[in-house]
């Protein structure tokens, strides 16, 4: 039974102790997806809104 006992425990010390290596993780670069769009997109409807209005008025 004693046997027993150390040779569980030998097993497990031996699987945690031989769970990593020495070799360099392999780690992605994140994929980064522009858009084409400018800047003056998000200016242009506000400024054909307020165009409209004061046709409007």
């Amino acid at each position: 039974m004693k046997k027993l006992v150390l040779a569980a425990a030998l097993t497990a010390a031996a699987s945690t102790a031989f769970a990593g290596s020495l070799e360099e993780p392999v780690v992605e670069a994140p994929v980064v997806v522009e858009e084409a769009n400018g800047s003056s997109v998000g200016i242009l409807l506000p400024i054909i809104l307020l165009a409209i209005v004061a046709a409007a008025l």
